[in-house]
């Protein structure tokens, strides 16, 4: 064999120890790639039945909200109705009310300026009436 021939059979060998040497890496890959197919196969499948009953609940969720939007509109009307009765009731019942509290107040605030008056004037007419005593027992001492 020639130095041509012997350099012609080591290119061949390295290149098939190249390719051996690749062949295991790329047949790593081939078993991964078709794992991860297979992976996303039954996610696919498993999320259909998901996202069917995601449909059902959104659904359900917006019947419940209209039905929660109408109660709402109802309240809001009693609310109003309950502001426009306070607002009645305040005009009709109050404003007597209030000139009856008033009279009452005053009628309290004379009877108690009657008895302070009357306190007032016993404690005058006693003090008076020591003045006197302490007069006729300095005229006759």
């Amino acid at each position: 064999m020639s130095a041509g021939e012997w350099a012609g059979m080591i290119a061949a060998l390295a290149l098939l120890l190249l390719v051996v040497l690749l062949a295991v890496p790329i047949l790593k890959l081939g078993r991964t790639l078709d794992e991860a197919t297979l992976t996303i196969r039954q996610t696919r499948e498993q999320s259909a039945p998901i996202l069917s009953q995601a449909s059902t609940t959104v659904a359900h969720v917006n019947s419940n909200l209209e039905r929660v939007d109408d109660i709402t509109g109802n309240a809001a009307n009693v609310s109003s109705n309950v502001a426009a009765l306070t607002s009645v009731v305040a005009a009709t019942v109050g404003s007597p009310l209030i000139k009856v509290a008033a009279f009452s107040y005053g009628v309290r605030s004379a009877t108690r300026k009657k008895r302070e008056g009357q306190a007032i004037a016993e404690a005058a007419r006693r003090d008076k009436e020591a003045r006197r005593t302490r007069r006729a027992a300095r005229r006759a001492a």
